[in-house]
């Protein structure tokens, strides 16, 4: 199991990852992505319990995980081809036509680690809800994993699914809301507020735990607190509070990041802001 200075390590490889897919085909998602790398690289190389190098898509005695923004895929293609799911140098065909690494995952190019379609948003936690009950029909003890955007709190299959949830006791996931305050068109507040966050879900029956997810230490604790709360008779959440473009200086903190790739020059900036850790593809 990987330390935490490990992780870190990673996480820095991942950016440049990020990045470089996004600038070689000038369209991606770089902000959100960039944001929740830490979360991504915590998960998948310390607290998931998978199998990468012998990928079945039943998850049947695994931790699964459901990504339901999307659009911040080159965050998870990086992780998953690091974590061993596929060959590291398939990131150089992200977005390409015939490729698996669409711009939203799919599972027609049966890409390995993808085991649902996502990036209409509001999806998500249904699924994850889905596999939870799954699980517990099968007696399994495995945990599923989701991950959310703030500003796709704006749909309704959301709180339709969270409502589900809580009333028939599916304690065995945990959901992540990326709360970076920023989507496509401003931040969340002038396009469309969503008030207090650990009151609705709480509201609608949920435990509520907050966590920096721009720092690894935190992500590992708040999880592993996060399992101490499973099977007790209430679905979890975490508000992971991010910051959008997370390690790049130019890009952090704003909407306009959401989905620009950067040219040559700004590519070149934010390589020297993440030193190179295991070797670009």
């Amino acid at each position: 199991m990987a330390t935490i200075s490990e992780l870190q390590n990673i996480a820095k490889q991942v950016r440049r990852d990020i990045v470089r897919q996004v600038h070689a085909v000038n369209s991606g998602h770089p902000g959100g992505s960039l944001g929740c790398a830490d979360y991504f690289v915590a998960l998948y190389f310390h607290i998931l319990k998978h199998n990468p190098s012998n990928f079945q898509m039943d998850g049947h005695n695994e931790d699964l995980f459901f990504l339901s923004n999307g659009h911040i895929s080159p965050v998870w293609y990086s992780v998953l081809a690091r974590s061993g799911y596929f060959p590291v140098a398939e990131l150089n065909t992200f977005r390409k036509l015939n490729s698996r690494l669409q711009g939203h995952p799919a599972t027609e190019e049966h890409l390995p680690g993808i085991r649902v379609a996502s990036g209409s948003l509001g999806q998500g936690l249904s699924v994850g809800i889905g596999a939870a009950l799954t699980k517990k029909l099968n007696k399994e003890t495995n945990l599923v994993y989701t991950l959310h955007g703030d500003g796709e709190l704006q749909e309704g299959q959301i709180w339709e699914a969270a409502m589900y949830a809580a009333a028939n006791k599916v304690d065995n996931i945990i959901a992540t809301v990326d709360v970076n305050g920023q989507q496509i068109d401003g931040s969340t507040e002038q396009v469309l507020s969503l008030g207090n966050l650990q009151a609705k879900w709480e509201a609608f029956g949920w435990k509520v735990l907050h966590m920096n997810g721009n720092d690894i230490a935190s992500v590992l604790e708040i999880m592993e607190v996060a399992k101490q709360h499973t099977f007790k008779g209430q679905p979890i959440v975490i508000l992971m509070k991010t910051e959008m473009g997370a390690g790049i200086d130019f890009m952090m903190g704003s909407h306009k990041w959401h989905g620009v790739a950067p040219n040559d020059a700004q590519l070149a900036q934010a390589l020297a802001q993440q030193e190179e850790t295991l070797g670009d593809y």
